[in-house]
């Protein structure tokens, strides 16, 4: 179980100093799917960052099953139990896809847990596994073989920040599948932000953050209706071509 209190994160900008996150809190069951949505610039991803430890926050607190991991590194999280999916994957210029497996696993990898892996995102393992993971690839791949990367170790719980972002409609369709998959087996807790409605629809429960602020959390059916029933048609919390929440381009 993944609990978050009272957490707050401020920077310095030209001289004065910008409240980013302001109180945040809010817990993640053992088997649950959160989805974290709202407006952009809201800090969603300064959310994401802070739970794995890219940044650390001014104030607040993030427990782990139990123990309290807030002033833990990033190595240390990873080694904790937090799988993390960046919106933009990282490419590294030289280093293989089959590499790149094996590191994320913590261990060497025998081909067919590669094949396997591979190919549980969508991706021909014999095509792909040999590759760079490097600009040659698109983003459809890349985020796939990101996802591939975080299903190669067991995880208490995985963020993935945007898995939307930059990917094609069929890359899309099987990064929601997987997604599924991940949730129907309950093995692991998932805290996806997204803005997309059809991965939104998926969650246990939904945060809203906007401001820095935790503006409504709740049950699924509860919160859905909010962000896109027809009651809120005038106040543009949907876009009709993309199905997602305003300020999400």
């Amino acid at each position: 179980m993944l609990q978050v209190e009272h957490l707050s994160y401020d920077v310095q900008e030209e001289g004065r100093q910008s409240e980013i996150l302001s109180d945040v809190s809010f817990s993640v069951a053992d088997g649950e799917m959160l989805v974290i949505t709202g407006p952009n610039g809201g800090g969603k991803s300064t959310l994401a960052k802070i739970l794995m430890g890219i940044h650390q926050p001014t104030s607040g607190n993030i427990i782990l099953n139990g123990r309290d991991i807030t002033k833990m590194s990033v190595d240390e999280r990873a080694r904790a139990g937090i799988g993390f999916a960046f919106q933009q994957p990282p490419r590294f210029k030289g280093m293989t896809v089959r590499r790149l497996l094996h590191l994320a696993a913590g261990r060497p990898l025998s081909e067919d847990e590669c094949c396997n892996l591979l190919s549980s995102v969508g991706l021909c393992a014999m095509e792909y596994i040999d590759r760079d993971a490097d600009a040659t690839l698109s983003g459809g791949e890349m985020k796939r073989i990101e996802i591939a990367t975080v299903l190669a170790k067991q995880h208490d719980i995985c963020i993935f920040d945007e898995p939307e972002a930059g990917i094609d409609l069929w890359s899309f369709s099987m990064l929601i599948k997987r997604f599924e998959q991940i949730h129907n087996e309950k093995k692991e807790s998932l805290i996806l932000i997204s803005h997309q409605e059809r991965i939104i629809q998926m969650a246990d429960r939904i945060m809203v953050i906007a401001e820095g602020k935790v503006e409504s959390a709740g049950e699924t059916r509860v919160i859905m209706p909010q962000l896109f029933g027809e009651d809120v048609q005038s106040c543009a919390c949907r876009q009709e071509k993309g199905g997602s929440i305003c300020g999400a381009e």
